[in-house]
Order: structure tokens, then sequence, then C-alpha cells
């Protein structure tokens, strides 16, 4: 069954068009970091925590791969870096799979996530970097995974409406 997924740096807009775009289009979607904690009865931040990132990336590629099996036309939001590990970046060019990568710009990232900082744990790592430089380095670093998408959606200064407008136009195409 066809899966649409949504990919792209924190602060993007993943969730949120996402869910927009499974209610317009009446289908079921799933958060793959929702679908983690559920599972794991505990926060990503947690599982970070106790547990540690590769064992974290292990079970978010498990999550994933679950999702993706499903046997249901679906919608699926990505966190920020799971097309980084464990070759996630491949079943974005699945045949069954339409990815779009909602790309923003450092400005557009640097405003949104300003106002998120205590609720985002990767920003909350001590560097001397501003956290316009930390995005930018970051954005450098996963933009090869990020490009591996079928569709590539700028939401700079674009509202919600727009954007899902323009992701069901071109899953219509």
């Amino acid at each position: 069954m066809e899966k649409i997924i949504i990919l792209g740096y924190m602060g993007a807009g993943k969730s949120t068009i996402a869910q927009q775009l499974a209610q317009q289009l009446n289908l079921p979607y799933y958060d793959l970091d929702h679908e983690i904690e559920k599972q794991h009865q505990k926060k990503i931040t947690a599982l970070f925590a106790e547990k540690g990132e590769v064992f974290f990336r292990k079970i978010e590629h498990q999550v994933l791969h679950q999702l993706l099996n499903k046997e249901e036309k679906a919608i699926i939001s990505l966190g920020g870096g799971t097309p980084c590990y464990a070759n996630n970046h491949e079943v974005l060019q699945w045949d069954h799979v339409q990815s779009f990568y909602l790309k923003a710009s450092i400005a557009t990232l640097t405003a949104r996530l300003e106002k998120e900082k205590e609720h985002r744990p990767m920003l909350q790592i001590n560097t001397d970097d501003t956290l316009e430089t930390f995005i930018a380095k970051h954005l450098f670093d996963r933009s090869y995974f990020y490009y591996q998408a079928k569709h590539i959606v700028v939401v700079d200064n674009k509202s919600i409406d727009q954007i899902t407008q323009e992701i069901a136009l071109q899953l219509t195409n």
C-alpha cells in the first residue's frame, strides 16, 4: 500500500503538515516519534538518555519498517534525523512511497526553533555555536539524505494550507 512520507529538519513543520494532509485526504497519520514513544512507553528524550542514540536509531528503524509494512495507505512524518541513519533514506525512493522533503531556509528554521529551544533536547547541547550556525552545520550534514526524497517543497513564507495544497497537487499528478 502506498505511503506518503513527510521529512525535513526540526521546525520545518513535518507533524503539522502531515496531520493536516491526513485530514484533507482522509488517511491515517503516524508520527514516527509518537509511535516509538507508544511502543516503548517512554519519551524520546528518556530513551536517548537511558539507552543512548545507537539504541534509539535501531528501534526508530524497526518502527519505521513496521509502519511501512502496514496494509493501508497512510501518511508518516519522520523525525528530523530518521533519514540519516540505518539506510532509512533508501525507503524514500521505494516504488510505493511518495516522499516529501519540507525544505526551510536557515533563517526560517532559526526563527521557529528559537521559540522552542527548551522543548528540543537536540538544541540544548552545549556548544559555542549560535543557533543559526548549529542549524546551518546540521542541515549541511543532513542535506544528502533529505534530498533523497522524491519531492521537495519549499515552506518559507507559506501557510499550512498552501503547503498541504502543494503536496496534494503533486500526489494527483
